[in-house]
């Protein structure tokens, strides 16, 4: 059954048919989450107060857009709202952009470059956490994520020119920081 059949189905009332759309978007939701809060627990509730809105207003979707984009929008929203509640600034997650594995032949190389790689990825946590929310979430949905420029318009409700040109910006802006960071520290 393709996603359009699954929507109607789970529009109609058939519970079997949201909690198929949960199953396909439920690690999509909770990443999105856990890029923000940084904590697991808070970002399975956020993730679950998501899918409840979605199943409370899924009669409001109009099938001219895709599902996916509808209920990220809705995602982005609710946690947007959640952080402004709560007044609480959290980095973006990038475990998904790990440096990889590293090949090392000794265990003591190994772990002090696996210190080294968790010292990187503290700092860049950092330094995404002090980008200001509007180029975090854009890095967040095309970097990490991996959507498409037009989703991003789509979701953020801007054009994808200013997708494009806030990207450039916050992609200078964390480079321009981690280079000035690794300077300072001496890496």
């Amino acid at each position: 059954m393709d996603e359009r059949t699954i929507v109607e189905e789970a529009r109609r009332g058939r519970r079997d048919a949201f909690e198929e759309l949960v199953k396909m978007y439920s690690r999509k939701v909770f990443h999105l989450a856990y890029g923000f809060v940084r904590d697991r627990a808070a970002a399975d509730d956020l993730s679950q107060e998501v899918f409840i809105k979605i199943f409370r207003s899924l009669e409001k979707f109009r099938s001219d857009s895709e599902f996916g984009t509808w209920l990220y929008r809705v995602a982005v929203n609710h946690i947007k709202d959640h952080l402004r509640k709560t007044a609480r600034r959290k980095e973006v997650s990038l475990e998904d952009l790990g440096e990889g594995p590293i090949a090392v032949a000794d265990p003591a190389e190994e772990r002090e470059a696996e210190r080294e790689t968790e010292a990187k990825r503290r700092l860049l946590f950092r330094i995404l956490e002090s980008l200001p929310p509007k180029y975090r979430l854009i890095l967040t949905m095309r970097d990490v994520d991996g959507l498409s420029y037009e989703d991003v318009a789509k979701i953020l409700d801007i054009a994808p020119g200013t997708v494009d040109s806030r990207l450039h910006r916050a992609r200078k802006m964390l480079r321009k920081r981690m280079a000035a960071a690794l300077a300072q520290e001496g890496g």
